[in-house]
């Protein structure tokens, strides 16, 4: 069913533009997803659509249809371009914006593979960088990614579009870091961090069993208890005159090294 929102003050419209606010999403469970492709994605993850907008003149006839395939009988509201630039998250925009409702993943409810990769980002503020470790995560196939005392809503906006989606590709899960250790522990998965004072470069270290990968914020890395309760730290050799890359850059490097000493075997 089809149904024409015209108005600026209508209350769905006040709802999605209230829920640019972290408090807001919080409150009411939900959050905003724009773009075909990653409203596709999230339903293809499983999760449950709230409310969807779509401007026509924005989407074109193809892509409108294709939104009813994919939530097909879902109400569906046509809001002219005026009122969508209003909702709208980021410029460009497909004229395809959903609110929905957000999975909190536990620990206790991941699913892990015989061998398992794990991505660790502890403490990680900003949307861009969780956004392109979560691409990583998704390219690598990891099995959980675990944000630990995140600084940000992992369903914020913008890392779902920095993620381009990825964020409801893969197992993601906020936690502690306490709980994250104990969790990894009990699980006999073998601890590597990333340190600036680590003594093994990455490249010679054995990444070929149970293995979670932890990164930190790129101003203070990872808290003590990590290094303190690792099986490994491990150090990515630089040669330039700044001592640190980029979080989401370090991630992919040494998650790509496992996979090339695992023979990049999808698992």
């Amino acid at each position: 069913m089809n149904h024409r929102i015209s108005s600026l003050q209508n209350p769905r419209i006040k709802q999605a533009v209230h829920l640019r606010k972290g408090v807001e999403r919080k409150k009411e469970n939900l959050t905003i997803v724009e773009g075909f492709r990653e409203v596709q994605l999230a339903v293809s993850g499983g999760f449950k659509t709230h409310t969807i907008f779509v401007s026509p003149s924005l989407t074109g006839e193809e892509k409108y249809a294709r939104i009813r395939k994919i939530l097909p009988g879902h109400p569906l509201y046509e809001v002219p371009r005026k009122v969508y630039s209003r909702i709208a998250c980021r410029e460009g925009s497909d004229g395809v914006l959903a609110l929905m409702v957000p999975k909190r993943l536990q620990l206790d409810q991941v699913e892990l593979s015989e061998n398992p990769l794990v991505l660790v980002a502890e403490s990680v503020e900003k949307p861009g960088n969780i956004g392109a470790m979560l691409r990583t995560a998704d390219a690598a196939g990891v099995d959980a990614v675990i944000v630990c005392d995140p600084g940000t809503d992992i369903y914020n906006p913008n890392i779902i579009r920095s993620s381009l989606g990825s964020v409801f590709t893969s197992n993601v899960v906020a936690c502690t870091t306490g709980e994250a250790l104990d969790w990894l522990k009990e699980r006999g998965i073998r601890v590597a961090v990333t340190a600036l004072n680590a003594s093994r470069p990455y490249h010679e270290t054995d990444f070929k069993l149970p293995l979670a990968l932890v990164v930190g914020a790129e101003d203070r890395g990872v808290s003590e208890i990590w290094i303190e309760r690792s099986d490994e730290n491990i150090i990515i050799p630089m040669f330039g005159k700044v001592d640190s890359m980029n979080v989401s850059v370090s991630a992919a490097v040494v998650l790509f090294e496992a996979l090339r000493q695992r023979g990049f075997k999808k698992r």
